[in-house]
């Protein structure tokens, strides 16, 4: 019996190892056809992506130091240049030529690698754009140059014109200390003061407690010049080239007419505006020339989602700001708005924005597949851009106060009696046509489902951060509502700093998830996480770099003012 039993329970083991193994190559073969499938979702063949300059691993050196040198140019070195720019530092001029030269060897290394290698991306746009950005720069330099040395030595500072990217502005500070009385006005100190007058005063026009905090910090004095001329930048920067400076103050005066130097003026404010952006766009282009995508008619997705997402990218940025007081004398940063200010609200410029995002991409969702048929997906991206379109002139409409004139006269009649009551100096917007877009558009791209699934999780990803950027938004309001603002200081609800890491890291998402990255995904077997964890490192590092940018405009904007005020009271 006992062997009977044994022989029985041998068998019985056999069969279920045999079962065992039966069901372990059927998981196999079925995790082999998963796999298959998986690879079969790529839009191009795999030999496509073997092609491109990062899959070769040619030069790695080269082009490493290539990236390296061009992202501490553009991301670290030409952000401080622009925000000194903007508050006409001393050390512009030398933080720009910093700029160049390391642009100019990052640019040398680009050249040793294309002569290195062969042309993977025939007729790429980041060559283009790379020379065209420098070349704005270069530019720039040379009109900073031409306009400080063309000017008379004695009134280089006072011709300089007050910025308005400013943490805390001048005006925002005399209008908050003209709603308090006058006993309560000396508890805040504005270092925004910009010394507007052409005449310089003979004595201090402030306390002797307020002189005090002017003069005495010897480090903020310790290169203020006595005399009524004053150094030009090259001279008195950290470069200290008297060479260089004897050099342009006598090649560059009466080089051009003061009209073209107004000219030149402009143009130069005008690059400090849009530099940075066009610097986005060259790193943007860079990498992916260097990755191989969006080549054929890859090119339209790609477009379509480095151009939407770089937006909302730079809206959060934007709305970093403005948390950090930046715009504060329009109202944008949760204050009071000047009474004096005919500028247009915050709400109205994301709905003008919203309005033209809409109206613009109507025409543009059946790039992809012009001569085509429509399909499903064309009209729910068109579906989309017409809530753009619709939902941004209904919030203009609603910031718009013509509009509200005209429902106010239907009420009140056609007396304007009315006008007395209303608050020049109005709170700020309650508008929720911008959150709402956003919190819609955020829904339906979670629930867009695409052909690989690691796309559909990249896009319920980004689609989750901007629904998040349009709650916190809403938090806002409601913070507002229920504490009104009372000052023209910045009031820096803590909702907008949650907008803005949402809006950032939503905007990089955006861009990750076009059509050709996720077959780079899929090709070297990556998961949705690596997109999120990279873009939410990156944002979190942009926003602290943020603050530190403005953080040194607003070290220069004092330091420039310790400087006038005491030339002003050193004057006979």
């Amino acid at each position: 019996m006992r062997q009977y039993r044994a022989q029985a329970l041998l068998a019985a083991a056999l069969l279920l190892a045999l079962r065992a193994n039966a069901h372990g190559d059927d998981h196999g073969d079925m995790d082999m056809g998963m796999d298959h499938d998986h690879k079969d979702t790529m839009s191009k063949p795999e030999e496509d992506w073997e092609l491109s300059y990062f899959a070769a691993g040619e030069h790695t050196g080269t082009i490493m130091a290539h990236i390296v040198l061009e992202t501490v140019a553009w991301c670290f070195v030409l952000p401080v240049a622009v925000m000194l720019s903007v508050a006409h530092s001393r050390y512009t001029i030398p933080t720009q030529f910093v700029f160049l030269i390391v642009n100019g060897v990052g640019m040398f290394f680009g050249f040793v690698y294309n002569a290195s290698t062969p042309d993977r991306y025939e007729n790429n746009a980041h060559h283009k754009i790379g020379w065209i950005a420098s070349s704005v720069v270069v530019a720039q330099v040379i009109m900073g140059l031409i306009y400080v040395y063309s000017k008379p030595r004695d009134s280089s500072s006072a011709q300089y014109e007050r910025a308005s990217f400013l943490p805390v502005s001048s005006q925002n500070m005399r209008e908050h200390d003209e709603s308090y009385p006058s006993g309560a006005v000396h508890q805040y100190r504005w270092s925004g003061d910009s010394g507007h007058g052409t005449s310089r005063p003979t004595t201090p026009t402030t306390p002797d407690h307020e002189q005090d905090r002017f003069v005495k910090p010897e480090e903020d004095l310790e290169d203020v010049d006595d005399h009524s001329e004053e150094q030009t930048p090259l001279a008195r920067g950290f470069l200290r080239s008297k060479t260089l400076d004897r050099f342009f103050a006598k090649r560059i005066p009466g080089l051009v007419s003061s009209s073209v130097l107004r000219i030149l003026r402009i143009v130069y404010n005008v690059i400090d505006w849009i530099i940075l952006p066009f610097g986005f766009i060259a790193l943007a282009t860079g990498g992916v020339t260097y990755g191989g995508v969006f080549k054929g008619s890859g090119i339209f997705s790609g477009l379509a989602h480095f151009i939407k997402g770089g937006i909302f990218f730079w809206y959060g940025l934007v709305v970093l700001g403005r948390y950090m007081g930046c715009f504060a004398k329009y109202g944008w940063a949760w204050n009071l708005k000047p009474g004096k200010s005919r500028a247009p609200s915050g709400e109205f410029v994301e709905s003008a924005a919203i309005f033209t995002y809409g109206a613009s991409n109507v025409f543009l969702e059946h790039l992809g597949g012009w001569g085509k048929e429509w399909t499903a997906q064309d009209l729910e991206h068109v579906s989309i851009a017409v809530m753009f379109f619709g939902a941004g002139l209904c919030g203009m409409l609603v910031e718009s106060k013509r509009v509200r004139d005209w429902f106010n006269r239907n009420i009140l009649g056609s007396t304007r009696s009315y006008r007395s009551e209303e608050d020049e100096s109005s709170n700020v917007s309650f508008n929720p046509m911008p959150a709402l877009i956003i919190f819609l558009l955020g829904i339906m791209m979670g629930g867009h489902k695409q052909k690989q699934m690691v796309s559909t999780m990249v896009h319920k990803q980004w689609g989750s951060l901007l629904a998040g950027a349009a709650m916190a938004r809403g938090v806002t309001y409601v913070l507002t509502y229920l504490k009104p603002p009372t000052s023209c200081l910045p009031s820096r609800p803590p909702s907008e700093l949650v907008g803005a890491f949402c809006l950032i890291s939503g905007g990089l998402i955006f861009m990750f998830s076009a059509s050709d990255i996720m077959d780079v995904m899929v090709w070297y077997d990556l998961d949705a996480m690596f997109t999120f964890n990279i873009a939410v490192g990156l944002s979190a590092f942009i926003m602290a770099w943020e603050i530190v940018v403005i953080a040194v405009k607003a070290w220069a904007e004092k330091r420039e003012s310790f400087r006038r005020h005491a030339r002003a009271w050193s004057a006979p």
